[in-house]
Parts: C-alpha cells; sequence; structure tokens
C-alpha cells in the first residue's frame, strides 16, 4: 500500500532532483530520522517537567493497576497515560525511558509525514515534509525534546488521514472506519486532536472533485464517526468497570470546559509572544511555509489538493485555540501541515520556474537552494543544544529556574526515607515528585492552579483536598514555595483563607527535615539542620515529615507544639496574597 502511495508522476521534478524511486526518498528521510534521532537519545538523560511528571506517575499507577482519576486528578483524556504506561512497559520506568519512547513516536511521526505528503505532492515534497517536521518537533522552542501529550495526537491523526486518502481510492469500509478509530485515539491523547477528527469529517464530505452519490457519502462518514467514538467508548466503559467515571467525567468534561474560559482575556498576546518564541530558531523554513499556503493561487497542482493544504491548516490552527493559552507545546500540532506547506512550496516554485525555463537550467535548483540554506540556518541557530549542551543544561535554558531538577532530589530523600507503602503530598505543582519517589500521593490533586484562580468549582475542589489530606494523613508533605508552581495567588480572602489551612495543616502536624533552596545553584540542607535553615533564596522546596503524636490532629490544625519549625512556610504564603 505504501508503494502505491507514493506511485505518482513527477516527471518534471525527477529530470533535476532524480526522485525516481522511492528507496532514494526514503534513504532521504532515514537520514533525517537517525540524525534528529541521535540528538535526542543525546539528551534523553534530561529531567521531568510538569506534564510528563503527571502522564508519568498516572501510567506508572496503571501498570500498578489504577485506574487514572483515582488517586490523580486531571482533565487530560486517559489515553496520554495509556501511552505512558506503554513506554514503560518497553523502554523502563525512567526519565530516560519516557524520552527513548518518544523518539520512537517522532520517528514514526516523521515517516508517515512523508507518505502522506508524497501522496499529496510526489517524492521531493515527501521528503521535504518530512525532513522539516524531524527539524522543526526537535528543538526547545516547542518544548520538543519533552514527552508532551501534543506529540501524541500527531501520529494517530497522520494515520488517520493517511487512512482517509486511501480510503477514497479503494472504498474500502474497513479503511474508513479504521480512518475514524485513528482519529478518536488522536483525541483520547488530548481533547485537541478533536480539530483533526474536524477536518477528517470536513474532508470526508468535501474532498472528492468527482460527485459521489450521497448515500455513499453517508455511508463514508457513519463508518468514520463509528470509528471515532468507539476508542472513547472504550475508555468510559472500561473507567465505569474501574469504579472512577464520575471522577473521570468532572474532570475531562466539566472542569475542563471551565478551564477553557480562563485564557482568552490575554489571547492574542499569549500567540504573538509563543509565535514568535517557536519561529525565531527556524524563521526561514516558517517562510517557505507561509508561501506554501498561497501556492494554490499559482501552481495546479498545489490547487488540486487547496481544499485539503486550507483544511487542514484551520483545523491544525484551531487545535491551538482551546483556553487561548498557546502553550509552546501546543505549537507541535501545527507543525505537520507546516512542514507539509514547506513541501508544496519547493515544489510548486520548482515546477513554475520549470515551466518557464529551457530543459538543464540552474534556475531550477533555486527552491531547493533556498530550502538548504533555510536548513542549515535553523541548525546553525540551534547548534550548541543539538550537539554541544549537557542535557541538564538545555532544561535549564528551556525552563528556567522552575523546580523540576531539584524535584528529583527531593524524592530520592523521599523514597530513601519512608517506606514502600507510605503515602505523601506535594503542595505545589510538581507531580514528577510522585513518580521518581514512587510513592501514591495522599490527595489527587497534582496540580494547585485550579485550586488558586477563581471559578465555578473552586471551593468544591479546595474543601476536596483539605478533606483527602486530613483523611490519608501522609507521611511526608513536600510543599514547594516558587511561583512557578502557583501562579497568581491574589486571590482575596477566599484564598487567602484556603491557603491558611494548608499552612495550619502542615504546622500542627509536621515537622521539617529537609530544605532545597532553589536560585543559580540549587543547595540542599536535610535532618535536624533543616529545621532551622533560613534560605536566602525567594524560591524552595521545604521536606516535612509528620510527627509521631499527630496522628489524632484535625484540620485545621490546633496549633499543636513545634509550629515554629515551620514558620518559613507561613511567609512564603503569605508573601503571595
Amino acid at each position: 500500500m505504501l508503494t502505491n502511495l507514493c506511485a505518482q508522476s513527477d516527471t518534471n521534478l525527477n529530470s533535476t532532483f532524480r526522485w525516481r524511486t522511492p528507496l532514494a526518498s526514503l534513504t532521504v528521510v532515514l537520514a533525517a530520522v537517525v540524525l534528529f534521532g541521535l540528538i535526542r537519545d543525546r539528551l534523553r538523560q534530561m529531567p521531568l517537567e510538569r506534564d510528563e511528571g503527571e502522564y508519568a506517575y498516572a501510567g506508572q499507577l496503571l501498570l500498578q493497576g489504577i485506574p487514572p482519576y483515582k488517586l490523580a486528578y486531571n482533565m487530560k483524556l486517559p489515553g496520554i497515560y495509556a501511552a505512558y504506561a506503554g513506554i514503560f512497559a518497553v523502554f523502563g520506568e525512567t526519565a530516560a525511558g519516557i524520552h527513548l519512547g518518544l523518539l520512537v513516536v517522532n520517528a514514526a511521526t516523521t515517516i508517515l509525514l512523508y507518505f502522506l505528503t508524497a501522496r499529496l505532492s510526489g517524492r521531493l515534497a515527501g521528503v521535504v515534509a518530512s525532513c522539516c517536521y524531524a527539524l522543526l518537533s526537535t528543538s526547545s522552542s516547542v518544548m520538543g525534546f519533552e514527552a508532551h501529550a501534543t506529540n501524541f495526537v500527531v501520529l494517530p491523526a497522520l494515520l488517520s488521514i493517511l487512512l482517509l486518502l486511501s480510503a477514497f481510492e479503494t472504498g474500502s469500509w474497513w479503511t474508513f472506519l479504521a480512518s475514524g478509530v485513528f482519529s478518536g485515539i488522536a483525541f483520547l491523547m488530548k481533547q485537541h486532536g478533536a480539530f483533526f477528527v474536524l477536518f477528517c469529517f470536513f474532508y470526508l464530505v468535501t474532498g472528492r472533485k468527482e460527485q459521489r452519490p450521497m448515500h455513499r457519502v453517508a455511508r463514508d462518514v457513519v463508518l468514520f464517526g463509528a470509528g471515532v467514538i468507539l476508542p472513547y467508548v472504550s475508555a468510559c466503559w472500561l473507567l465505569y468497570r474501574a469504579g472512577v467515571f464520575h471522577e473521570f467525567w468532572f474532570w475531562t468534561v466539566s472542569y475542563a470546559a471551565e478551564y477553557s474560559k480562563m485564557g482568552f482575556h490575554r489571547a492574542v498576546r499569549a500567540f504573538l509572544e509563543s509565535f514568535q518564541m517557536v519561529t525565531g530558531p527556524a524563521i526561514p523554513v516558517w517562510i517557505l511555509a507561509t508561501i506554501g499556503i498561497t501556492a494554490p493561487l499559482w501552481n495546479g497542482r498545489a490547487r488540486e489538493h487547496g481544499r485539503f493544504l486550507v483544511g487542514l491548516f484551520a483545523c491544525s490552527f484551531l487545535a491551538l485555540c482551546p483556553g487561548a493559552y498557546f502553550r509552546p507545546h501546543y505549537f507541535i500540532l501545527l507543525l505537520p501541515v507546516t512542514a507539509i506547506l514547506v513541501g508544496v512550496a519547493v515544489v510548486s516554485a520548482t515546477e513554475t520556474i520549470a515551466g518557464k525555463t529551457a530543459s538543464g537550467s540552474l534556475y531550477r535548483a533555486v527552491p531547493a537552494l533556498i530550502l538548504v540554506g533555510s536548513f542549515a540556518y535553523a541548525v546553525f541557530q540551534q547548534k550548541h543544544e543539538y550537539f554541544f549542551m549537557r542535557p541538564e543544561e538545555v532544561f535549564q535554558q528551556t525552563y528556567g529556574k522552575n523546580p523540576f531538577q531539584a524535584a528529583i532530589k527531593v524524592a530520592d530523600y523521599v523514597k530513601q526515607n519512608s517506606s514502600p507503602t507510605a503515602a505523601i503530598a506535594v503542595v505545589g505543582s510538581e507531580p514528577e515528585i510522585y513518580f521518581y519517589a514512587n510513592r501514591h500521593s495522599a490527595t489527587g490533586y497534582l496540580y494547585m492552579y485550579g485550586l488558586i484562580v477563581h471559578h465555578k468549582y473552586t471551593a468544591q475542589m479546595r474543601e476536596e483536598m483539605l478533606r483527602e489530606l486530613d483523611a490519608n494523613r501522609p507521611e511526608y508533605v513536600v510543599y514547594v514555595d516558587e511561583w512557578s508552581s502557583w501562579g497568581d495567588r491574589n486571590g482575596g480572602a477566599e484564598t487567602a483563607s484556603f491557603l491558611s489551612a494548608l499552612r495550619e495543616f502542615m504546622d500542627s502536624s509536621y515537622e521539617r527535615v529537609g530544605v532545597a533552596e532553589i536560585g543559580e545553584t540549587t543547595s540542599y540542607v536535610w535532618g535536624d539542620a533543616a529545621k532551622s535553615y533560613v534560605p536566602r533564596s525567594p524560591s524552595a522546596i521545604y521536606v516535612l515529615k509528620r510527627r509521631p503524636t499527630a496522628a489524632a490532629a484535625e484540620l485545621p490544625g490546633s496549633g499543636a507544639p513545634g509550629q515554629e519549625n515551620n514558620a518559613m512556610l507561613v511567609t512564603g504564603f503569605a508573601s503571595s496574597n
């Protein structure tokens, strides 16, 4: 089937670039896969950031037989948790294993994009698109070294689109159904995948030039739609059987809808800031993509697929927009169509020049030379992170003073000083600590952001977290006094009351046994020395251990003796309100 997808006439281009066989084209694609795969492999030891920590913890729980949304609450759909569990089963439960799994996913996506683009615009376009995707996705500008859910949306989404194009040719009912299944999997990885489902429905109805009988269109839509809902319905059934369907529905539907309303007041500024950062290292490549979107206006072959190109671009852009947050890793959803458009630009320009110049003219090579120069510029701009910087240096350059590296040693301390069955709580937004420590969470609230900002579920969620802490009495509490782990804490009297209750719980029942002071370098103080240690930096992680006599304490705390040991926590909370 793959050979058939690439068996298009490239006569004009073959005479210049000699893309006569699929083997020659695939050799170039595989060379790009190997090059960027080696870069990723060199950086595989990078620490986990928050999203990776959440997915890793949930995947770890899945392997222990604990379903999503039981000990870890979040609005992500469960597909990404299953994907991480699969990676762990193959590569092991480590940060390096996660990044090796991402390497495989990225390589598969790159190769798949070749076949999809070659199906539309020929092998040269396929080679250009796949190489550009490998380049653009392997960049800290889109947080491309971290295994974000967006990487796992793109792979099944592209496979769905490729199967849909094949289904148009064969008319096979099972191919339409399979295309829908992979679209449904893309959605199950992250809600943003719904926009690729939307594109497929759009193209399913409008994508063929020849007139099709309405009953055939209806049949194909029904088959595709049945495939789309199958993964979601299956997940709902499994979660219902596991007894967590209510939690799943609240977090992925009710709260997710509320969360999506929170960012619109800053939409334009957020987009412009992120777009500038994302495009900066490879701006000539993005300019070529901009030319590609205009190609249907001046090139016949591109015009044949204009509906596909414009529709995929529009839906890929819409996939960035829920909540109007425009985080850099969301732009991974835009990279496949960007890479396709670069391929279309190069092929269309080459064909246009070939039609206006004599055979053998060197002018035909100009688009390819511009592409090579653009590619070289992007590699040169990122040469330090690609070839010279250590993994922790690339990570630090991307995430600054976030406490991700300190979280590793904090988790190691908790792991070494607690029993395997101990429950712990992280008061902050650092779920990677649960994963590193391999300890269960005493509260399902892995992030503090939704507990600090005001929305219709804020009071309900705060009360639930406090009840869980009170009921489960974690052996260790890790308090993260770092702005990035909380966000804006200027939430008024209600927020102050919630933070005060958390502070009182920690002060009444726990004593400080560790401090990680986060500055230019991170310093660590453990044991008795930590009790009176006063960090100079405004950012620190405090490790608290439950006092043996605190088992009967109630939340909020009663001001039991020893409250002075955690006085720094009071200052840390109060300074942010």
